[in-house]
């Protein structure tokens, strides 16, 4: 490109036009062109094709740069992870999920995290106001008694020790002590729902059929074998359906039953906008023919299983509409109140898209 004039003691004489040269060629590679690009727009015409297709490429390069940016700011305190979240979620679950608890969150936090504020940065703001929304009620997801009763009555064995997971509230596990003459343990890992159980259960005398235990359900403190019957309504997600079925056969006596239900989809072609919602929610969501599949690998056989109800959903979802009509006014800016309502929204509209279905499952 800048050649010079060779002198006869063997070096190269570079004289004022070659200096304009060179700093012509700095000026171009200013515009991210590599030197062989430089030279051929030195030597004749710009070539605006390969101008153009650099530019294409630059401002691709400038895009990943700033999201590099805002990345790292929001690492460091100073932005949203949202978005982070949900991709990095979505392709690495369980590293992501011992990363987060490496920062210096419970195993509750970040399970807390991971499912609902989703974000590091404004995790403690969104989980106060979550709490106010859901604290007052009874349901924390849907279900009735109706649906309860009516998978007790197909489990294929009369349980006489029975562990209820993720029990809430204990709206099931009242059912359970009630409706079978076994001893009853019902586990969560929030302290407030297993103190509103308590309550209740002296209320209603079942004080001495039940014990609580504030655990989590990934390290429950139960013996091999320990119970005829697992219950699970609305929590196995928290784990992943599978995974869940995995970790707690090993609690059921030979021949024990668990009794499971998981968010899927009830047709084949769902509205994208379901979807696309669901997608960021619980992309672990799954037909009902490919949970039959699951569970069969995980050594159950499927007895019977049914879709919750109507009624399931609403006793569920209009006392939270109504809390959350009766705080937005004073927590109008809320991320934790728009995602509810957001949920609501979806529920609304395609709700017969997917459902809940209740799995009555026994070991091989």
């Amino acid at each position: 490109m800048i050649t010079g004039k060779r002198q006869s003691n063997g070096y190269r004489f570079y004289g004022e036009k070659d200096l304009q040269r060179l700093r012509l060629l700095q000026q171009l590679q200013a515009g991210g062109l590599s030197l062989q690009e430089c030279k051929d727009c030195l030597d004749g015409k710009l070539d605006r094709g390969m101008l153009q297709r650099r530019m294409v490429q630059l401002n691709a390069e400038i895009e990943a740069k700033q999201r590099a940016s805002r990345l790292l700011s929001a690492l460091l305190g100073k932005g949203s992870l949202r978005a982070w979240h949900q991709v990095t979620d979505r392709v690495a679950p369980d590293a992501y999920l011992d990363w987060i608890k490496q920062q210096g969150f419970s195993e509750r936090q970040a399970l807390h995290l991971k499912w609902l504020s989703k974000d590091m940065n404004q995790h403690d703001q969104y989980m106060a106001d979550f709490m106010a929304v859901f604290q007052g009620l009874d349901r924390w997801g849907p279900g009735s008694e109706e649906d309860t009763v009516k998978a007790l009555a197909r489990v294929p064995i009369v349980p006489t020790q029975v562990v209820d997971i993720g029990c809430g509230k204990g709206l099931a596990t009242i059912i359970l002590a009630e409706k079978t003459k076994a001893q009853v343990v019902a586990v969560d890992n929030e302290a407030s729902a297993i103190e509103a159980l308590k309550q209740r259960l002296v209320e209603q005398g079942l004080q001495d059929r039940v014990r609580t235990e504030c655990a989590s359900m990934t390290d429950l403190p139960f013996q091999t074998g320990s119970f005829d019957l697992a219950w699970a309504e609305a929590s196995a997600y928290v784990m992943g359906f599978e995974k869940a079925l995995t970790t707690w056969k090993k609690l059921l006596k030979p021949k024990g039953c668990i009794v499971v239900n998981d968010l899927v989809w009830l047709t084949d072609t769902p509205s994208q906008t379901a979807v696309d919602f669901w997608h960021q929610e619980y992309p672990d969501m799954q037909s009902v023919t490919l949970r039959e599949q699951q569970i069969r690998r995980a050594g159950y056989t499927v007895i019977d299983h049914f879709s919750l109800s109507q009624q399931a959903w609403a006793n569920c979802y209009e006392p939270l509409r109504s809390r959350l009509n009766e705080l937005k006014p004073q927590m109008a800016e809320s991320t934790a109140l728009a995602d509810i309502d957001r949920e609501i929204g979806i529920i609304d509209q395609y709700l017969g898209e997917f459902g809940y279905e209740m799995f009555i499952l026994q070991v091989d």
